[in-house]
C-alpha cells in the first residue's frame, strides 16, 4: 500500500525506467520514505517485447500469461535487489499492477508522495511522454508526477518552479519547497508575464518598468507568505514565454516544478504547447504538481 512518503515507479526495465529508479532512490534516501515500483502488467503489451512465451500469432492463452507475468516478477526482483545493493537503507518493494498502465498507475497514485516515469519506456509504458498518455498521468494522478530525462540536471543547482499565483502553482511551490529543503538547495521562483506587445492597447497600462516592479513585488510576498519562507530563494518576473524561460533556466537547475494548470504566463500548462516543450526540452527532471499527498484536489475549472 501506499502512503504520504512513498515514492512510485512507473518501472518497466526500459532505460529510462531505470533513470527514474536511480532518481526515485536518491530522494527516498533523503526522505526516508520507502520506493515502490509498479508494473502495469496487460498481456498484449508484455507479450510484445519481453519475446513470445508461445508460437508468434498464438492468441494469449493462460499459459502464455503465466510465462509472460513470471517473467515481468522477475524483471522487479532484479529490480528490487539492485536497489538493495546501491541503496541499502532504502525500503523497495515491486508489484505487477494488472490492467491498463495508466489506470492502474493512477489507482496507485493515490495517497503517494510522488509518481516517478522515465521519459521513455517499453512494455507496459510504451511511448509514455507521446500523446495522452502523458497528459492523463500528469493531469490526472493523486499526487505530483516527476518524469526523469537523460540525465539528472545539476544536482547542485536550485529548485526551479513556475508561480503564477494560481492554486496549482501554490501547490506547486509548497512541493518544490519541499523538495529543495530536502536537498539543501536554493529555491529559484520564476513569473513570467506576457510579452509587451500583448498587452491592451492602454497607453496607461503599457509601462513594462511600472508592470514589473508591481508583479515582482507581488511574487516577493507570496514567497514570503509560503512554505519557501525559510529558504535561500530568488525571484525573477520575465517578459514572454513561459515556456521559453523555464526551458532557458532549467539548463542550471536541479528539478523544474509546474502546476497542472495555471493563468497568464502558464494558462493551460499541460493542455498545449507548453507543457509538450517542457517535457520534450527541459534539461532536468520535471515535476508537475496537481495534488499533494493528503490535499484534496484543487476545484476544477
Amino acid at each position: 500500500m501506499t502512503n504520504e512518503k512513498t515514492i512510485l515507479v512507473g518501472y518497466d526495465g526500459s532505460a529510462g525506467a531505470n533513470l527514474a529508479l536511480a532518481w526515485a532512490l536518491d530522494e527516498a534516501a533523503r526522505t526516508g520514505g520507502p520506493v515502490r515500483l509498479g508494473y502495469g502488467f496487460e498481456w498484449l503489451t508484455a507479450y510484445s517485447w519481453l519475446g513470445p512465451a508461445v508460437g508468434m500469432g498464438v492468441p494469449p492463452n493462460m499459459t502464455g500469461d503465466a510465462e509472460a507475468r513470471r517473467r515481468v516478477a522477475e524483471l522487479l526482483d532484479d529490480a528490487v535487489a539492485k536497489a538493495a545493493g546501491s541503496h541499502p537503507g532504502v525500503s523497495v518493494s515491486a508489484e505487477v499492477l494488472d490492467g491498463p498502465p495508466v489506470s492502474r498507475l493512477l489507482d496507485a497514485s493515490a495517497g503517494a508522495a510522488m509518481l516517478v516515469l522515465g521519459s521513455r519506456g517499453h512494455g507496459g509504458f510504451t511511448g509514455l511522454l507521446t500523446g495522452s498518455t502523458t497528459v492523463a498521468l500528469t493531469a490526472h494522478a493523486h499526487c505530483p508526477v516527476v518524469v526523469v530525462r537523460e540525465g539528472p540536471g545539476v544536482p547542485s543547482g536550485p529548485v526551479l518552479v513556475g508561480v503564477d499565483g494560481s492554486e496549482h502553482s501554490l501547490r506547486a511551490l509548497d512541493f518544490a519547497a519541499g523538495r529543495a529543503t530536502a536537498r539543501g538547495l536554493r529555491l529559484s521562483v520564476v513569473r513570467a508575464l506576457p510579452a509587451p506587445e500583448d498587452w491592451p492597447a492602454d497607453p496607461a497600462d503599457r509601462d513594462a518598468g511600472a508592470v514589473v516592479a508591481r508583479a515582482q513585488a507581488a511574487l516577493d510576498d507570496l514567497v514570503h507568505r509560503s512554505s519557501a519562507a525559510g529558504l535561500e530563494v530568488s525571484t525573477e518576473v520575465v517578459l514572454g514565454s513561459a515556456a521559453e524561460a523555464l526551458i532557458q533556466r532549467s539548463r542550471d537547475a536541479a528539478l523544474v516544478v509546474v502546476g497542472s494548470r495555471g493563468r497568464g504566463g502558464f494558462t493551460g500548462l499541460l493542455l498545449g504547447s507548453v507543457s509538450q516543450q517542457l517535457l520534450q526540452h527541459a534539461h532536468c527532471p520535471i515535476a508537475v504538481v496537481r495534488e499533494l499527498a493528503g490535499q484534496d484536489p484543487p476545484a476544477a475549472g
